[in-house]
């Protein structure tokens, strides 16, 4: 193997030579290949970065996905409580009904209650009015049986008047 040593043993010959040397070994760009050798030349991310970059886009769409799972959440939690709201109303509107069929029920037994007395008073009312009718039959016997008797009281009289008169004559 050749050795050049620069320094001291270099002449200006040797350095314009070699200044103005061609390499054959790097190709020259031209403007076709410039442009592959600057696609070629970008850097090549590493599997890490790559993995990374995944990552962060994975995390980004998962971030994007939390919000919108949050807002779902609130809307979902004003649901819940408009639900919630909804469950007081039905439950006060329903201890009012209770209230009301429990008034509603006193009320009916106090209602029977005082059919029950209506139909006894009614039994009692006929039974009265069967008395009163037979009281009424009565004093209709009573009062014919008094005509007839003030009848027979007057003829009786009436015949001891006669009788009076004919002792009275009797003794003249």
């Amino acid at each position: 193997m050749k050795t050049l040593a620069e320094g001291s043993t270099s002449t200006l010959e040797y350095k314009g030579w070699f200044s103005r040397r061609i390499n054959d070994n790097v190709p020259r760009p031209t403007l076709e290949v410039a442009r592959s050798l600057e696609e070629s030349l970008r850097v090549i991310p590493s599997e890490l970065e790559v993995m990374k970059q995944e990552l962060e886009r994975k995390n980004s769409e998962l971030e994007k996905r939390i919000e919108k799972l949050e807002e779902e959440k609130m809307c979902l939690s004003l649901d819940v409580d408009v639900q919630k709201m909804e469950v007081e109303k039905v439950k006060k509107e329903k201890r009012k009904v209770e209230e009301d069929r429990d008034d509603l029920k006193t009320h009916y037994k106090k209602a029977q209650a005082s059919l029950d007395k209506i139909e006894k008073i009614k039994h009692n009312i006929g039974e009265l009015e069967a008395a009163l009718q037979g009281c009424e039959l009565r004093m209709e016997q009573l009062e014919a049986r008094e005509e007839k008797r003030k009848g027979e009281l007057h003829h009786l009289q009436n015949q001891v008047g006669d009788r009076d008169h004919v002792m009275g004559e009797a003794l003249v």
